[in-house]
């Protein structure tokens, strides 16, 4: 009896060691981490030549002409994750936060939804050609014109738009203009969420890309001289994996 004893008391003990050891794991990879430190652009690459610095603690994109949409994206890639990030926008520019993010390989062909539609109620979806190299994936959209389509999901340099808040008052009222704003974003597996300041706003099921790029938009201004030094600015960017 003593040593059957002795053995249920070793199982225990080998149990706890076990069970400390996978909370431990499971501790250590939900840990949030920080992908921006405040004071430089150390783990980031920029797609597209827009400029980008650090000022103050905080990520600026600054809008020149000529320049395509430019991304600055991570350089490692991130596949189910929350992310949170926040955000202050310059009224004239449209910027967004891009998830599971890739580089075109080759010359691609994708339909195009913009957001509108047809007479008849349906989709304005056409076919669009996309360069080699062009940037591309899931978007959530920083959108500070009227319309009120923050959080959004879009497909860049894709697909377009995936849903919209259609009457959605609540969603189309969270972006608070000229403040500083937080996005609350969830990659996992298939299901896409994002909340504004704390709104819902996206909650879609799409299995198009697993993993791939985290990047910050600065959109591309074109010829436009009122937008020239319009800002977009990033802060408190976080990530826990899940």
């Amino acid at each position: 009896m003593k040593s059957i004893s002795k053995i249920l008391t070793l199982v225990s003990v080998l149990s706890l060691f076990v069970f400390a050891g996978c909370s431990s794991s499971n501790e250590s990879s939900s840990t949030a981490v920080d992908l921006f430190d405040g004071k430089t652009l150390d783990g980031w690459q920029n797609f597209g030549g827009g400029k980008f610095y650090v000022e103050e603690g905080m990520i600026v994109g600054e809008a020149a002409p000529l320049l395509p949409n430019s991304f600055l994206a991570t350089k490692k890639m991130y596949d189910n994750f929350e992310l949170e990030v926040d955000f202050l926008v310059d009224p004239l520019l449209n910027s967004g936060i891009q998830i599971r993010s890739h580089v075109y390989e080759e010359e691609t062909t994708t339909v195009r939804w913009g957001g509108t539609f047809n007479d008849d109620g349906s989709k304005n979806v056409k076919d669009r050609v996309w360069e080699k190299g062009r940037f591309w994936g899931y978007q959530i959209e920083i959108d500070p014109t009227d319309r009120g389509w923050s959080g959004t999901l879009y497909e860049e340099g894709a697909r377009g738009f995936l849903h919209t808040p259609g009457e959605d008052e609540a969603a189309l009222k969270a972006l608070k203009p000229g403040e500083w704003n937080h996005f609350r974003i969830i990659a996992n597996g298939d299901h896409l969420q994002t909340w504004l300041n704390g709104v819902p706003v996206a909650d879609v099921h799409d299995d198009d890309q697993s993993s791939g790029y985290i990047a910050l938009q600065l959109h591309g201004i074109g010829k436009s001289k009122e937008k020239i030094g319009e800002k977009v600015r990033w802060r408190n960017i976080r990530l826990k994996s899940l």
